[in-house]
């Protein structure tokens, strides 16, 4: 008996010096303000994710008071707003005045049919931009800024799978699709997943201090935040799992199969020489840079020659080799046959299919290399 009773003395003690730490919280207010906006088919895992980070980071334990940090969910009357998966959200509150936020989240979704954007929604992001507010937008949230012009002289993060969109759409913008978020002064944007997390604690951090956003993550049982230059995971990427740096420069090759870097570019894009960019390469995949980006272009033609009705010089010119002569040597030097056999191989049922390579999705086709035995796992 005395046992447990010093055991419900050191409980109830601790509740209380839990519920003082909580009053002195409460006495300072929030020292940070969030308030979001969610898009019609917004993706619900970015919206809840985000919100568990600051809820978790807000008070003390998980007892999800607002006080260290508090959040607001709007919409024009409050309104509903249906997630993607068929959820509905109730907002907490009408639009209100953005200079009460320290950060605006833009919480996107589907890019395809979704409604577009309601005109409520537009004035009140322009209105937020000029008052300086800082915009955050997450998942497709930067395809939303995007195209309300508000991403203009700034870097966009955006998801590896939303690449190719983005580039359809916004043909004069350079997207990132190689880090979880992109920091760029009164801008910010996070490809979405589970690196709207990273992103959250990252803000908690900065306004809260470090362990509050540990604490965050740790209840969450994430072990550690990831920074923003982290490279998104892709599923062929597991080759890369030891090196993010590897996985980082496969997804820009990618995204550069059209007009090809200079090698020298790349590294320099990564902040590495090129005599460390092709230590990199030879310690993880045994390959120089080179082979991996022909290896890269070379997938992608095989896949237009089965796929698209285009000559192989036209194939050849989009992907950026000098001739169809030079594209013909190389493809043959790769395959076995000229880009003519592997049609003419397809066509008679000889040659295996080859399946869509995704944007920044690496595989060099060589199946019994060591590194494409590994289970997948992210980049980080």
């Amino acid at each position: 008996m005395a046992c447990i009773g010093r055991g419900t003395s050191y409980f109830r003690d601790n509740r209380v010096e839990r519920m003082r730490q909580g009053m002195k919280m409460a006495h300072t207010g929030p020292k940070l303000r969030v308030g979001f906006v969610l898009m019609p088919k917004f993706t619900l895992t970015a919206f809840s994710t985000f919100v568990d980070v600051l809820r978790l980071a807000a008070d003390e334990g998980d007892l999800s008071r607002p006080i260290a940090c508090a959040w607001e969910v709007m919409s024009p009357q409050r309104r509903p707003v249906r997630s993607s998966c068929g959820i509905d959200i109730q907002p907490s509150s009408d639009f209100v005045d953005p200079k009460t936020f320290d950060y605006l989240v833009i919480v996107g979704g589907l890019l395809h049919g979704a409604p577009g954007i309601p005109p409520e929604i537009a004035r009140y992001l322009r209105n937020a931009a000029q008052a300086g507010v800082t915009l955050v937008g997450v998942c497709t949230g930067s395809f939303v800024l995007c195209r309300l012009g508000l991403m203009t002289d700034r870097k966009c993060c955006v998801s590896w799978y939303h690449y190719r969109d983005f580039l359809e759409e916004f043909s004069d913008l350079v997207p990132i699709a190689d880090r979880l978020y992109v920091i760029d002064r009164d801008r910010i944007t996070c490809s979405g997943g589970a690196g709207v997390a990273d992103l959250a604690a990252r803000l908690v951090s900065d306004r809260l201090g470090q362990a509050q956003a540990y604490k965050a993550l740790h209840i969450l049982l994430v072990e550690r935040p990831r920074s923003g230059d982290t490279a998104q995971p892709a599923p062929s990427l597991a080759a890369t799992k030891d090196d993010h740096l590897v996985s980082r420069a496969l997804l820009l090759m990618e995204q550069n199969l059209m007009e090809p870097l200079a090698i020298h570019d790349l590294a320099e894009a990564l902040s590495l020489s090129v005599r460390q960019l092709e230590r990199h390469f030879r310690n993880h995949l045994g390959e120089s840079p080179q082979e991996s980006y022909m290896a890269l272009r070379l997938k992608h033609a095989r896949w237009m020659l089965e796929h698209s009705g285009l000559p192989a010089v036209l194939i050849a010119a989009e992907l950026g080799f000098s001739d169809s002569s030079h594209f013909g040597r190389s493809f043959k030097a790769r395959y076995g046959m000229t880009p003519a056999q592997f049609r003419r191989g397809r066509r008679d049922g000889d040659v295996k299919p080859e399946s869509r390579p995704s944007p920044g999705a690496y595989d060099g086709d060589n199946v019994d290399r060591r590194v494409f035995d590994q289970d997948f796992v992210s980049g980080a």
